[in-house]
């Protein structure tokens, strides 16, 4: 099972800081990975907002990254400030 992190605003969408979950095989990249999240929570277009970051297993990844069942994912929200 793929060990997920919330962040900021994403934790409340979640439901908590951590959870456990079974990729299904059609998630193999952070762009469907949001898309599922998405879908998972019930929050259309959350989770999938370009701002929204990942870290695969402590390293921040575009949105090409490559995952896996084992995976630690933390969902970072957009950052504020100027």
């Amino acid at each position: 099972m793929a060990a997920f992190l919330y962040f900021g605003r994403l934790m409340d969408v979640a439901g908590g800081h951590r959870e456990a979950r079974t990729l299904p095989a059609s998630v193999r990249d952070t762009m469907s990975l949001r898309a599922w999240l998405d879908e998972v929570h019930a929050a259309p277009g959350v989770f999938s907002d370009p701002a929204v970051r990942f870290a695969i297993n402590d390293e921040i990844v575009a949105d090409a990254g490559e995952l896996a069942d084992t995976d630690e994912i933390a969902v970072m929200p957009p950052v504020g400030g100027g």
